[in-house]
């Protein structure tokens, strides 16, 4: 008998911990930054130390309810798309969250971005008895987060949300300040998201001369290239704004897709480059970094960002790039004229300056010995400061390990 209660016991011990994730979208559709960093952490932690499970919303109704995707079992509710899924997920999650955890007894909540508080805490208020982290990712500035005015009504929830999370964690200096403007006393702990290292291997000559072809890049341009979702924040517009006060030769390579396409093609139909840019659409993520390859400057000119994945894949990937300094861009792109103390690392410019991003261009392509030299200093960084075996590594002990 003895030996039997310590069987169990070690039993009890050894099982995995189980945490359950608040995430409106997940793979296979609807990804960036926020989606990216779930799967890279959890595809680096193994199942028997923490089994996950992950809450989201049905956008499309072609795609599986439930299923496992790698190490994360996905549960998705709302009819497939409708706006009224969107509003209603908070809900609907809540009561997922309650009929699961009657199953697996989650030991924590993990909340990917602010606005996922609210079905987090809806969850308890129905019964999920469990302690909950809360990550901010959030890529719109702090105004606009907290002042639209159709979640005043809930303010208090997400509020409640910030002061009673067991653990915060946020991707970059700029979002670490956020937490003790709602009301949370603790400590910040600022993990940031990772570069993604496919962007740096090399691929077969033949086969980047064959996706050279396919979009049309001839010998002598120039092409600059962004990777986001096609969204005000992302200011794709003053991309677009840039290219008549650049040579012709300079094409422009929209990788994404989104809410603002339609108005941008617009755009450049109005000013008279659309022959000069390409829009993509939407791509898996392994081909982004063969656009990357093909091009010559990573322009993305944000007027907000948490963090972005996507300049921190573009630094591995050896590209110069352009961007501006807003939120958490600062931590890792270094201007020479505007940090003289920091190791060069791109070029910055103001938000809404398409003439800037025109000169910053021009510099590139006149000094190439000081572009090698920066993408040469921003590779080195990316590497040393992104990892994300490394940030893995650190959400395991730091964050889930704690709760």
């Amino acid at each position: 008998m003895a030996l039997c209660a310590e069987n169990v016991t070690l039993y009890a011990v050894n099982k995995p911990k189980k945490i359950l994730i608040f995430s409106l979208a997940y793979y296979p559709s609807h990804v960036s930054g926020a989606e990216v960093a779930i799967k890279e952490i959890t595809d680096r932690i193994a199942p028997k130390d923490i089994e996950f499970h992950l809450v989201t919303l049905l956008f499309d109704k072609t795609t599986a309810r439930e299923e496992v995707i790698d190490h994360v079992h996905v549960h998705r509710v709302g009819s497939g798309g409708a706006y009224l899924s969107k509003v209603l997920f908070p809900l609907a999650a809540a009561l997922k969250a309650s009929s699961l955890h009657k199953q697996h007894h989650f030991d924590a909540l993990w909340v990917m971005m602010t606005y996922m508080l609210l079905p987090a805490m809806l969850a308890k208020c129905v019964g999920v008895n469990a302690p909950h982290i809360l990550t901010l990712q959030d890529g719109d500035p702090y105004e606009k987060v907290f002042g639209r005015a159709r979640i005043w009504p809930f303010l208090p929830l997400i509020d409640r949300g910030f002061r009673t999370a067991k653990i915060v964690q946020a991707i970059s200096a700029y979002l670490a300040t956020w937490p003790a403007r709602r009301g949370y006393r603790g400590e910040v702990i600022t993990i940031p998201n990772g570069a993604s290292i496919p962007s740096a291997q090399p691929y077969p000559q033949e086969e980047l001369d064959a996706l050279k072809k396919e979009i049309g890049k001839q010998k002598g341009e120039v092409f600059l290239v962004s990777v986001s979702r096609l969204v005000h924040q992302k200011a794709i517009d003053i991309i677009i704004r840039a290219l008549p006060l650049l040579p012709e030769n300079i094409r422009y390579l929209c990788v994404g897709d989104g809410e603002e396409r339609e108005s941008l093609e617009s755009l450049a139909q109005e000013l008279g480059v659309a022959d000069r840019v390409i829009f993509t659409g939407q791509v898996d993520r392994t081909m982004t970094a063969k656009y990357r390859k093909i091009s010559d400057i990573f322009v993305l000119p944000s007027r907000s960002e948490g963090q972005g994945i996507s300049f921190l894949s573009t630094m591995v990937s050896g590209l110069p790039m352009i961007a501006t300094q807003e939120g958490g861009i600062a931590d890792f792109l270094f201007d020479a004229k505007r940090n003289p103390d920091k190791p060069t690392t791109g070029w910055a410019v103001d938000v809404d300056r398409p003439e800037q991003i025109a000169e910053a261009v021009k510099d590139i392509l006149a000094h190439s010995d000081i572009a090698q030299k920066v993408t040469k200093n921003a590779s080195k960084f990316a590497h040393e400061h992104y990892d994300w075996d490394v940030i893995a590594k650190d959400m395991e002990g730091q964050v889930f390990r704690n709760v």
